[in-house]
């Protein structure tokens, strides 16, 4: 029986995360091109187009914050 600690296993569980793009680093190309949109299409409904656009920044923001995250917590006190 395999310990937790053997590094075959490790290795299996390290192939099988590893198997496509960082979904979550690939964001930013769908919403980035989607703020120009909606300033230009929504040109006619202004209050629309102004709350789309402040709610699409402030997601974008969000998950911005969501990837740095990590790296603003000193390793003495992260739980993982």
């Amino acid at each position: 029986m395999a310990t937790p600690s053997d590094p075959s296993n490790q290795e299996a569980v390290v192939r099988r995360r590893n198997n496509g793009p960082p979904i979550k680093f690939l964001l930013p190309l769908i919403y980035a091109p989607v703020l120009p949109l909606i300033r230009l299409s929504l040109r006619h409904k202004p209050v629309l187009r102004d709350r789309l656009f402040t709610a699409v920044l402030a997601g974008a923001f969000a998950h911005g914050f969501y990837l740095v995250y990590p790296f603003l917590i000193p390793r003495d006190f992260r739980l993982t």
